[in-house]
């Protein structure tokens, strides 16, 4: 799930904790970054290759590569995505975060041994496992907002309005912390 930009950046603060490996491929790039560029006409491309760039940098074995040979034989209501799961058994994964269950049908993957999980869910289970790791992250991820900066009750509205409405839901409770 890279994309909208505030929970990308939520999930790569999540992603440096080693609570889970990150993974994602040049192809989910130009998705997000295709989409990214219909929906933002004001950002350039040469922005979002820089956090393409960066993303790439920081996260440790993120990137998929020689999984092509696999899209064929992947079965998808839309085909369009069969490259995010062949990306995913090629690295390992057994686990795609994205908002579009529908995409990735559970009687679909579990041949796999996959599974589709939205965000939301994805980030409570960390907050589960482990608690001050999630908040650390939370806490350096609102930290790290400086255009604007934003106050614990402007980032709530913001994760809740991309849907992290559980998450906002725990954070609420901890809102000292971060």
């Amino acid at each position: 799930m890279l994309y909208p930009a505030p929970l990308r950046d939520l999930l790569m603060n999540l992603a440096l904790t080693d609570l889970f490996r990150a993974r994602w491929s040049n192809m989910i790039h130009d998705e997000w970054i295709r989409n990214v560029l219909a929906d933002r006409p004001d950002l350039s491309r040469k922005q979002l290759e820089r956090t393409r760039m960066l993303m790439n940098r920081h996260i440790r074995d993120c990137l998929a590569e020689g999984f092509e040979h696999l899209i064929p034989a992947i079965q998808l209501p839309d085909p369009d995505d069969r490259h995010v799961v062949a990306a995913a058994l090629h690295s390992g994964a057994n686990l795609i975060v994205t908002f579009n269950l529908s995409d990735f049908p559970a009687e679909n993957l579990e041949i796999y041994n996959l599974s589709a999980q939205h965000p939301d869910n994805f980030i409570v289970g960390l907050f589960g496992l482990h608690r001050e790791k999630v908040l650390e992250a939370v806490a350096e991820h609102r930290h790290s907002l400086k255009n604007p900066a934003k106050s614990v009750e402007d980032y709530l509205s913001t994760m809740t309005a991309h849907g992290l409405i559980k998450t906002v839901g725990i954070l609420q409770h901890e809102c000292s912390y971060f």
